[in-house]
C-alpha cells in the first residue's frame, strides 16, 4: 500500500491542482459562513429564512453542477489529447445549458417569492423575510451559472489559481458589502436581511467580470472566438448530452432529494432548520479538502485515459480512493474536537435559542462520525467514474439509495415512528451511504467505468484489456 504512494509525480500533480480548488472553495464557502454569521444576528428567524432560501438556490446549483461534472468528462480528455476547439466548443454547450437551468430558477424566484418558501414552512414570519432575501438574491444566480462553467473550464485544463484568485476576491467583497447593507455601516443604509442578498448579488457579479477581463488579458482557454464558442454541431452536441444528461439527472435528482430532507427537517420547526443551517455552513467548509482532492482526480484520471495511459490513470484512482477516506477520519476527528466552539460561534448576538445550539451541535457529531464511509462513494462517483467516462453508473447507485432507501426511511422515521429530530437526521445518512459504499467499490474493481472519449484512449484501453487478458488478471 505504501508502494503505491511514493510516486513524486502523483503529489506533484494532485497537489497542484487540490490545493488551489480546495483554497476557491474554501472561499466560496467563506462567502456562505459570512452571510450567515451575520444574518445571524439579526434571530433564528432571519438564520433560518436565508438557510431555506439557500437551499433552494443549492437545487439550482445541483443542476449546473451536473452540466459542469459532464464537461470536466470532455474538456479533461480532449486537454490530454490536445484538441483546444473541443474544448471550446463544450465550453459554448456547458455555458447554454446551465443558462437556461439559471434561467428558470431565476423566474420563479422572482415570480412567486412567497410559494418557494413555502414549501419550507407555512410560518407567516419566515415567508415574509425570505421572500425580501430571494426577490434580491435572485439575480446572482445567472452570475453563479456562469462562473461554475467557467472555473470548470479553466480548472480542467489544469489553470486553477484564477477561479481561487476570483472566489477569494468575491468573498472579500461580499464580507465588506454585508456589514455595510446589513447594519447601515460606510455610508450605506441599514437594509437588514434585503442587504445580505444586494451583497450577494454584487459580489457574484463582480466575480464574473473578473474572470473574463483576466482571461481576456492572460488568453486564458476560456477565451475563443464566438463563432468557435457557440458554433457547435449538432452531432458535438448530441454526444456532450449523451454523456452530460445521466450526470445532470443524477446530480438534480440528487438535489432534489437533499432538498426533500430540507423541506421534512423545516416542516419539523425553523428552530431546527436553523440548526441545519448552522451545521451547512460548517460542512460546507470541511467538504473544500475533498472537493480539492475529487478536482485533481477528475483531472488527472481524466487526461491519463484521454491520453491513452490507462494502467497510469488506473493507478492514480487507486491512489485516491484511498486517500479520501483516510483524509476523512482526520476531519471528523477534527469537527468532533471543536463541535462546541464552532456552534458557539453563532451566538456571539445571544439570539439564538437553545434548541438550535443543541441541534446543531448534535447533527455535526453525527456528520462526523458518518463522513469516512460517506467519502468513499463520493470520490468514487464523481472523481472516478465520471472522469473515466461512465456517467451512467453513478446515477444508478445515488439515486437508488437516496430514493429507494434514505428517503422512504426517514419519511417513516419522521411520520410514523415520530422519532426526535436528530435521530431522523441520523436515519438519513445510514440508510444513503452504506449500501451505496458497497456497490461502488464492487463497480469499480470491475474496470467497467474506464470508457474514454478520445480515439487514442479507446485504442489503448483495448489493449490494456488484452494485456490483462494475457497476464489472467481478468477473466
Amino acid at each position: 500500500m505504501f508502494q503505491l504512494f511514493k510516486d513524486k509525480r502523483f503529489w506533484k500533480g494532485a497537489l497542484t491542482l487540490a490545493i488551489p480548488v480546495a483554497l476557491q472553495n474554501m472561499l466560496t464557502s467563506s462567502f456562505t459562513l459570512a452571510d450567515t454569521l451575520l444574518v445571524s444576528r439579526l434571530g433564528d428567524v432571519a438564520l433560518s429564512s436565508v438557510g431555506m432560501v439557500g437551499q433552494w438556490g443549492w437545487l439550482m446549483t445541483m443542476f449546473i453542477f451536473g452540466f459542469c461534472s459532464g464537461t470536466t468528462v470532455f474538456v479533461s480528455q480532449f486537454w490530454g489529447a490536445g484538441n483546444k476547439k473541443r474544448i471550446h466548443s463544450t465550453c459554448g454547450i456547458a455555458l447554454v445549458s446551465v443558462l437556461v437551468v439559471s434561467g428558470i430558477f431565476t423566474v420563479i424566484s422572482l415570480a412567486v417569492p412567497q410559494y418557494v418558501l413555502r414549501m419550507f414552512n407555512s410560518d407567516p414570519a419566515i415567508i415574509a423575510e425570505g421572500s425580501k432575501y430571494l426577490s434580491v438574491v435572485a439575480f446572482s444566480y445567472f452570475a453563479v451559472a456562469i462562473t461554475n462553467v467557467l472555473s470548470t473550464v479553466l480548472r480542467s485544463t489544469e489553470e486553477v489559481r484564477l477561479p481561487m484568485y476570483v472566489s477569494g476576491f468575491t468573498t472579500v467583497l461580499n464580507i465588506f458589502l454585508d456589514y455595510c447593507m446589513i447594519f447601515g455601516k460606510c455610508g450605506f443604509a441599514e437594509m437588514g436581511i434585503k442587504g445580505a442578498a444586494l451583497a450577494t448579488s454584487v459580489s457574484a457579479w463582480a466575480g464574473v467580470a473578473v474572470i473574463i477581463v483576466v482571461s481576456v488579458i492572460r488568453k486564458t482557454i476560456i477565451i475563443a472566438p464566438l463563432k468557435e464558442m457557440f458554433g457547435f454541431s449538432k452531432a458535438e452536441m448530441k454526444e456532450f448530452y449523451k454523456k452530460t444528461t445521466p450526470v445532470v439527472f443524477n446530480e438534480g435528482m440528487w438535489g432534489a432529494g437533499t432538498f426533500t430532507f430540507n423541506l421534512i427537517y423545516a416542516n419539523m420547526g425553523y428552530e431546527y432548520f436553523a440548526a441545519v443551517t448552522i451545521h451547512r455552513s460548517f460542512e460546507n467548509i470541511a467538504f473544500v479538502f475533498f472537493i480539492g482532492l475529487c478536482s485533481a482526480c477528475s483531472v488527472m484520471v481524466g487526461k491519463s485515459i484521454g491520453k491513452g495511459r490507462i494502467e497510469e490513470g488506473v493507478k492514480d484512482s487507486k491512489r485516491f480512493a484511498v486517500l479520501v477516506p483516510s483524509l476523512a477520519v482526520l476531519v471528523s476527528i477534527v469537527i468532533i474536537s471543536l463541535r462546541y466552539q464552532l456552534v458557539g460561534i453563532f451566538n456571539m448576538g445571544n439570539n439564538i435559542s437553545e434548541v438550535t445550539l443543541q441541534s446543531a451541535v448534535i447533527i455535526m457529531t453525527i456528520y462526523a462520525c458518518e463522513l469516512p464511509i460517506r467519502m468513499i462513494p463520493y470520490i468514487q462517483v464523481v472523481g472516478i467514474f465520471r472522469s473515466g467516462g461512465d456517467t451512467v453508473t453513478g446515477v444508478k447507485y445515488d439515486l437508488s439509495c437516496l430514493w429507494l432507501l434514505s428517503i422512504p426511511a426517514t419519511l417513516i422515521a419522521v411520520h410514523i415512528i415520530k422519532v426526535p429530530f436528530v435521530v431522523a437526521y441520523g436515519v438519513m445518512y445510514v440508510f444513503e451511504d452504506y449500501v451505496k459504499t458497497f456497490l461502488c467499490l464492487r463497480h469499480y474493481r470491475s474496470k467497467k467505468w474506464i470508457n474514454p472519449v478520445t480515439e487514442e484512449g479507446r485504442k489503448a484501453f483495448e489493449e490494456y484489456k488484452l494485456n490483462k487478458i494475457k497476464s489472467g488478471d481478468e477473466k
